[in-house]
């Protein structure tokens, strides 16, 4: 949260109010639009979580304590990208360090995933591709609407 509040201030230096809240409303549409995606194949794929498979159980250490039924693709792995994405392609003009931060702390969440057993890497390398369409698609979006609203 820390995180996002920073970069949150770092849009309202560049964009002002107007511009803010479209990023913010676009933000909260690609967000949406990732997690109904990743849903869409956890429940239409039924893969199981690693950490539900018991063949796995013996030879990996988890983390966590429970988890999930499915996990084709990971959810978290598509918001942080799309996140990285989006935030890294509006902000690079004043901030040329910003997405290869966003995009390695992307990463991070991705193998975070793999590391607690709730993600195969697949999973999680998947995640981040649909993530990676979402952020420039949104970013996109949100150029056109600070055109029409800002």
């Amino acid at each position: 949260v820390p995180l996002y509040i920073i970069l949150l201030y770092l849009v309202f230096k560049q964009l002002g109010w107007k511009g803010t809240l479209v990023v913010m409303v676009a933000a909260a549409l690609m967000i949406a639009a990732s997690d109904q995606l990743a849903n869409l194949f956890k429940y239409g794929i039924e893969r199981p979580r690693p950490c539900r498979v018991d063949e796995l159980k013996a030879s990996i250490r988890f983390v966590a304590d429970g988890c999930g039924r499915y996990g084709y693709f990971s959810a978290h792995a598509s918001s942080s990208m799309a996140a990285a994405v989006f935030l890294g392609l509006l902000l690079r003009n004043r901030y040329s360090f910003l997405p290869f931060l966003l995009l390695l702390w992307a990463a991070l969440i991705a193998y975070s995933r793999i590391y607690l057993g709730v993600h195969y890497p697949l999973d999680s390398i998947t995640g981040m591709f649909f993530g990676a369409i979402f952020g420039w698609i949104f970013y996109r979006l949100q150029l056109l609407g600070q055109k029409k609203f800002a």
